[in-house]
């Protein structure tokens, strides 16, 4: 089964794209054109070309410091309103406007490691939604599941928050509480779970040979060492003497690009296509290409666990793996989490998160559009919850057993 196995050491990168300018605000505007009073709010390194009024804009801004009884808003807040209202415009739930609190948050999450309860978050059908807890987190252990719509946040109503606005306020000081409402299909009537914060550090990996021969990688996350990790996990694969794999990407929201096309590279061929970045507007496609380390033969027999859970960097290796087939794909359809981001710094202190892409699978599926469908559905039952069986997990032992022909 095993070709060879290389030692390769697996870069992940985070493109920052680094756009600088000035914000300030200069109220004597009434005698120059709209153009002008833009141009000298962005600064003098920034050209706007526009034929757009911005008439009422100025408007509302000369109303609001006239009228508004609130002084405690300063014009830098304003700004960073103004801004975020641009953004939203896009209606797009993935491009966001991180103000100096949010771009804090945001560089934690990156690192690996903040206080909270340890749950992925995103708008699905405009509803917040939690696209996954990760293992062993508070928000593992109270049972919040993939799919679950958040309707309150202490009392706070999230119609209209976005996720990341959600995520300030399920965030918090270690071993306070956070109170959830939330609706989970199949059940009749919301639910309120309280969830104690803790600090997260976010799991990536576990392995375990079963009595069966057939051993299984559990995957929690695509974080800046997981391709390393992986590569160390093939390689306990290979010397346990067996060609039964199972790779459980359940509840995984994803994470760097880099380790989906490293991790994909172990069972493709040199060149081979792993995820396609579809710009539209008949702007030329990005390719992501195999590196070929395919250290596996024909042999290997290759089942990949996913749920509504699996999202991004999930749904891009297992994507590729399904259009090749090398992996059969067991569980429930995927989150749909197939648009590609660049961060952009604004400020020192803020960022723009800001959609520039699609991905799609070699094939040219879109992940956004349909997430992935598994070849064999498999569901929880209200019965298997009860028994606390696992329906997919033992559809995925049967298939490794009992391999298809």
């Amino acid at each position: 089964m095993l070709k060879y196995f290389e030692k390769r050491r697996a870069a992940t990168t985070v493109l920052l794209v680094a756009i600088f300018f000035g914000l300030g605000i200069h109220i004597g505007f009434n005698n120059r054109s709209e153009i002008d009073k833009v141009s000298n709010l962005l600064g003098k390194e920034t050209a706007v070309q526009t034929e757009a009024d911005f008439s009422p804009f100025w408007k509302v801004w000369n109303d609001i410091n006239n009228k508004y009884p609130n002084g405690k808003i300063t014009d830098q807040e304003k700004i960073y309103g103004a801004i975020s209202g641009l953004v939203e415009s896009l209606n797009d739930p993935y491009s966001v406007f991180f103000d100096p609190d949010e771009t804090k948050l945001f560089e934690s999450d990156i690192k690996g490691n903040f206080t909270g309860v340890g749950m992925e978050v995103g708008i699905k059908n405009k509803f917040l939604t939690v696209i996954a807890p990760l293992k062993d987190t508070p928000a593992y252990k109270a049972n919040i599941k993939s799919g679950d719509k958040i309707l309150k946040i202490d009392g706070a109503d999230t119609t209209g928050l976005s996720a990341e606005e959600a995520i300030k306020l399920i965030r918090g000081e270690k071993g306070t509480t956070v109170t959830l409402i939330i609706s989970r299909d199949g059940e009749k009537e919301p639910k309120e779970i309280k969830i104690v914060r803790d600090i997260i550090n976010i799991p990536t990996i576990n392995t375990q040979l079963r009595e069966d021969g057939i051993f299984v990688i559990s995957l929690y996350s695509f974080s800046a060492n997981s391709a390393e990790l992986f590569r160390d996990a093939l390689k306990e694969f290979a010397l346990a003497k067996t060609d039964k794999l199972l790779l459980d990407l359940r509840g995984n929201p994803g994470g760097y690009l880099d380790a989906a096309v490293s991790m994909s590279s172990w069972f493709l061929d040199s060149g081979k296509t792993v995820v396609i970045e579809d710009y539209g507007n008949n702007s030329k496609q990005k390719i992501y290409r195999s590196k070929g380390y395919d250290v596996f033969n024909e042999n290997l027999k290759f089942v990949i666990l996913i749920d509504s859970g699996s999202a991004s960097a999930s749904e891009i290796l297992a994507g590729a793996l399904q259009d090749y087939k090398k992996a059969l794909l067991v569980g429930e359809k995927s989150f749909g989490k197939g648009s590609v981001q660049e961060v952009l710094d604004v400020t020192s202190d803020t960022i723009l998160k800001i959609t520039v892409a699609k991905w799609l699978t070699p094939n040219g599926n879109s992940i956004s559009e349909k997430g992935l469908t598994p070849d064999y559905t498999v569901s929880f039952t209200k019965k298997d919850i009860e028994n606390k069986t696992d329906p997919q997990f033992n559809k995925a032992i049967e298939l490794l057993k009992n391999w298809p022909k």
